[in-house]
C-alpha cells in the first residue's frame, strides 16, 4: 500500500467516525407539526446534526433559517411540546453497520424489526455523505446479471450503474427488482431492498419471497412503511445507501433497490410544506432534484487502488397514466444511466416483463454485457423496436409482402421467447440458448401459443443432458462455434419432435 493510499484511508476513517462536541448547545422548541419541529437558540447547529429533546426523543436538523432551525423527529413526537428544551449533540446522523446486519430487516435508524435481537455494530456510517469524486471512480464494465432475458440482452446493467425502473402501478416494477436480487445467489453480491412508503403487507410478502428463494442470506431489508412518519420515509434511502457504503468500503459489490422514490419525494414534499418552504412545480420544493441527485450519485464503482467495490442502484419510479414527462420522473431519468420503461398495455397483453424496447435504454450499453450475450443480442434491440413499429402499422394493411410477413413472424416469436415467469431468473447459458434459438429462426414455424412449452423443453434438455456445456458457458461467459453446433442439435431435435407429435 502506498503512502497516498494510507492517507486516503485515514481521511475516510476519520470522516466516518462519530465525534460529539465537548460543549452541548441548548435551544427551545418554538413549534411542532406532524413530526417537524421549529427550534430557536441553536445558533451553532449544522445541517444533519442530531439533537435530543427534553423527553429523550431524538431528531436531526434538516432546515436552517436566520432565527430557527427545522428538525425532523426520529421517534415518537406526541410528547414534545412548545417550550421544551432541545440539545444539539454535535454529531451527524448515522446508522450502525456490521456484517451481522445481512439477513436482517431494519428501520432507517438501524433498529431491527424481525426480532428483538439487535445486531452488534462495528461502525456508524453517516446517513448523508458527499459522493466519491471522479478520481476515486472507475468506468462501469462488469455486468450485473439480472437473470431476466429482456434486460440482460437489451438493456444491460453493469456494476456501479444507476438504472431506473419506471412505469404505472401494477406493471411489474418490484418484480424485476426482486428477481434481480434472487439472481445474485452465489455471486458474492450484497443486496439491499429499501421499501419506502409501501403497504406493510406488500413489504411482508416481498420479504417472504426473498426467504423462500434463499435470498435473505445475502440481503438486507430497510423499511419505512406507509404507516411510519414521513420523516422516516425521507431518511430510508439515505440509510440504505450508508449501509451499502460500509460493504463497498470493504471491497464488495452491492445492489440497492429503492422502492420507490416517488413516495420518497412525497414524504419530502410533506416535510418541506410544513417547514414553509416555497412550493414550485407540482407543489414540490425547489431542491427536490438535489434530493435524489445527492442520493444516486453515491452509487458508483470505486477504483481498485482505493479499495474497489461498487454500489449498483435500481431506483423505482411510479408514473400516472404512463406520463414520463411529469416532474419527478424527468428528474430521475436525467440523473440515472438509463431506464427500463414498463408499459401497461404490454403487461395486460401477457408480455411480461412488459418492457417497452423503444423507450428503454442503458447508457452503459454493451460495455456491461458478457461476450456470450453480445454474440446473440447484437441487433436484437433494433429488430424488436422495428417489429413493434411495423406491427402497429401492419394492422391497417390487408395484404403484406412475404418479407414483411416473415419479419413480423420472427419478431412475434422473439417477443414470446423473452417472456419470463415471475421469480424464475435464468442463468447465462439458459439465456443464450433461448435467445439464439429465436434469432436464428428455429422457432419460426412453432405456433405462438406453444413457444413457452418448446422453450421449457430446450432448457430442460440443456440442464439435464448438457450440464457440462451449461457450466462452461456460465463460467467462461462465452461460447464457441462447436458450442453453437450443440445448440443447433438441441433446438432442432426438440422442434422436430414437437412438430412430429403435433402432426400425428
Amino acid at each position: 500500500m502506498t503512502k497516498i493510499d494510507t492517507v486516503v484511508k485515514e481521511i475516510i476513517r476519520e470522516l466516518q467516525e462519530v465525534k460529539p462536541n465537548q460543549k452541548a448547545e441548548i435551544g427551545e422548541v418554538v413549534e411542532i407539526k406532524d413530526g417537524v419541529v421549529a427550534a430557536a437558540g441553536l445558533k451553532k447547529a449544522t445541517y444533519g446534526e442530531v439533537v435530543e429533546f427534553e423527553n429523550g426523543e431524538k431528531g436531526y436538523i434538516i432546515d436552517l433559517t436566520e432565527d430557527t432551525v427545522g428538525i425532523v423527529v426520529l421517534d415518537e413526537y406526541e410528547n414534545i411540546q412548545a417550550g421544551d428544551s432541545v440539545k444539539a449533540l454535535g454529531y451527524q446522523l448515522s446508522v450502525p453497520v456490521s456484517d451481522e446486519i445481512i439477513g436482517r430487516v431494519v428501520n432507517p435508524l438501524g433498529k431491527t424489526l424481525d426480532s428483538d435481537r439487535q445486531y452488534k455494530a462495528e461502525a456508524n456510517y453517516p446517513v448523508e455523505k458527499i459522493a466519491p469524486g471522479v478520481i476515486y471512480r472507475k468506468p462501469v464494465s462488469e455486468p450485473l446479471q439480472t437473470g431476466i432475458n429482456a434486460i440482460d440482452a437489451l438493456i444491460p446493467i453493469g456494476r456501479g450503474q444507476r438504472e431506473l425502473i419506471i412505469g404505472d402501478r401494477n406493471t411489474g416494477k418490484t418484480t424485476i427488482a426482486i428477481d434481480t436480487i434472487i439472481n445474485q445467489k452465489g455471486k458474492d453480491i450484497v443486496c439491499i431492498y429499501c421499501s419506502i412508503g409501501q403497504r406493510r403487507s406488500k413489504t411482508a410478502i416481498t420479504i417472504e419471497t426473498l426467504r423462500e428463494k434463499g435470498a435473505m442470506d445475502y440481503t438486507i431489508v430497510v423499511t419505512a412503511d406507509s404507516s411510519d412518519p414521513a420523516t422516516l420515509q425521507y431518511i430510508a434511502p439515505y440509510s440504505a445507501t450508508a449501509i451499502a457504503e460500509y460493504f463497498m468500503d470493504k471491497g464488495k459489490d452491492v445492489l440497492v433497490v429503492y422502492d420507490d422514490l416517488s413516495k420518497h419525494a412525497w414524504a419530502y414534499r410533506e416535510i418541506s410544506l410544513i417547514l414553509r418552504r416555497p412550493a414550485g412545480r407540482e407543489a414540490y420544493p425547489g431542491d427536490v432534484f438535489y434530493l435524489h441527485s445527492r442520493l444516486l450519485e453515491r452509487a458508483c464503482r470505486i477504483d481498485d487502488k482505493y479499495g474497489g467495490g461498487s454500489i449498483t442502484a435500481l431506483p423505482i419510479i411510479e408514473t400516472l397514466e404512463g406520463d414520463v414527462s411529469a416532474y419527478i420522473p424527468t428528474n430521475v431519468i436525467s440523473i440515472t444511466d438509463g431506464q427500463i420503461y414498463l408499459e401497461k398495455d404490454l403487461f395486460n397483453n401477457g408480455i411480461r416483463p412488459a418492457i417497452n424496447v423503444g423507450t428503454s435504454v442503458s447508457r452503459v450499453g454493451s460495455a456491461a454485457q458478457t461476450k456470450a450475450i453480445k454474440k446473440v443480442a447484437g441487433r436484437l434491440k433494433l429488430d424488436l423496436a422495428q417489429y413493434r413499429e411495423m406491427a402497429a402499422f401492419s394492422q391497417f394493411e390487408s395484404e403484406l409482402d412475404e418479407a414483411t410477413r416473415n419479419f413480423l413472424n420472427r419478431g412475434a416469436k422473439i417477443t414470446n421467447v423473452l417472456i419470463q415467469k415471475k421469480g424464475e431468473p435464468y442463468d447465462l447459458a439458459e439465456q443464450v440458448i433461448v435467445i439464439w434459438a429465436g434469432i436464428k429462426g428455429y422457432l419460426d414455424n412453432v405456433p405462438l401459443s406453444e413457444i413457452s412449452q418448446v422453450k421449457e423443453k430446450i432448457l430442460q434438455t440443456l440442464n439435464l443432458s448438457y450440464k457440462k456445456l451449461a457450466d462452461k458457458i456460465n463460467q467462461e461467459k462465452d461460447f464457441t462455434d462447436d458450442d453453437e453446433k450443440i445448440f443447433e442439435k438441441i433446438v432442432t431435435t426438440i422442434v422436430e419432435n414437437y412438430q412430429s407429435d403435433n402432426n400425428q
